[in-house]
């Protein structure tokens, strides 16, 4: 099943180029009032899935409706970085997720499918990374890896936008739009095991990143399992996988575009509009990025 966001907070259900809105019936059944229809979704789903398969609502095409990050409010975004050996070696990195273990990005960094990323700063890097994602569906304290994949609700495209620098990772990651999410969300049982999954990222039209996930350094569940050991996961917290080689810098102007295959395509237009100078001083530390594609 594929489920969107949408509208500021409407929710829906889509199949091809539909989407049936299914808010108002949702409200009425869901429990948990003042929390995002889709997190009270995953909250209840055992109880409401069925429930759910039943419900009428008006239908809608889905490209005349405005995408929110499927799960517009997670308490927490998490993201592993150098889980890709490939992208290990193109940062110069002695470390990888093993050595690294994981870092937070915050919550108010969400964007939707269609939106606008916006540079703060016209004096700095900013990088794409494409990755695939993950919801937690149910709440995971040290989970086995050999049992964490139940604790997966479904999967989204990402992207973890990057200020390069010296600054710390939650800071370089974790400005307003930084982590676009979407298009919508698929869940576990229709988009199967994560293991094998191609993706590509384009900007402008040509192809920057192209990798699969079997190429992961740690996967999905290692991925969960580890981070439950650190954290109480909770349902709706967004976990993202890491990305491949081919990181580059955005710049006003840009479309940049992923797609996951079992997901579809995330696309996000780049904005400096009303960028400053800025105030921190770490342009010239931290990891050196790859030099721009010719």
């Amino acid at each position: 099943m594929r489920l969107a966001t949408h509208s500021g907070g409407r929710l829906g259900v889509v199949d091809g180029e539909h989407l049936t809105d299914l808010t108002d019936a949702l409200e009425a059944v869901l429990p948990g009032r003042g929390l995002s229809l889709m997190r009270r979704l995953i909250t209840s789903w055992p109880a409401a899935v069925g429930t759910l398969r039943s419900l009428q609502g008006p239908r809608r095409t889905v490209g005349e409706l405005t995408l929110d990050a499927p799960v517009p409010d997670p308490t927490k975004i998490i993201a592993a970085p150098i889980n890709y050996r490939d992208h290990q070696a193109e940062m110069n990195q002695d470390f990888q997720v093993d050595g690294l273990g994981v870092f937070l990005k915050a919550p108010t960094s969400a964007l939707g499918h269609a939106g606008t990323v916006r540079l703060p700063y016209h004096d700095r890097r900013f990088d794409h990374e494409a990755e695939l994602a993950l919801v937690i569906g149910r709440s995971a304290q040290h989970v086995p890896v050999a049992d964490a994949l139940s604790h997966v609700f479904g999967y989204t495209a990402l992207l973890d936008i990057t200020m390069r620098g010296g600054e710390d990772r939650s800071t370089r990651k974790s400005f307003d739009t930084f982590t676009p999410m979407g298009p919508w969300l698929v869940t576990a049982d229709e988009f199967g095991a994560p293991t094998d999954v191609p993706f590509e990222l384009t900007v402008n039209g040509r192809t920057r990143q192209r990798a699969n996930t079997r190429d992961l350094i740690w996967g999905v569940a290692e991925l969960v399992a580890y981070t439950s050991s650190v954290m109480t996961l909770l349902p709706g917290d967004v976990i993202s996988t890491g990305t491949p080689a081919g990181v580059g810098p955005i710049t006003e102007g840009d479309l940049v575009e992923v797609t996951i295959a079992g997901i579809g395509r995330l696309a996000v237009s780049v904005s400096a509009e009303g960028a400053v100078a800025s105030p921190t001083r770490g342009a010239h530390r931290g990891p050196v990025p790859p030099p721009p594609p010719a």
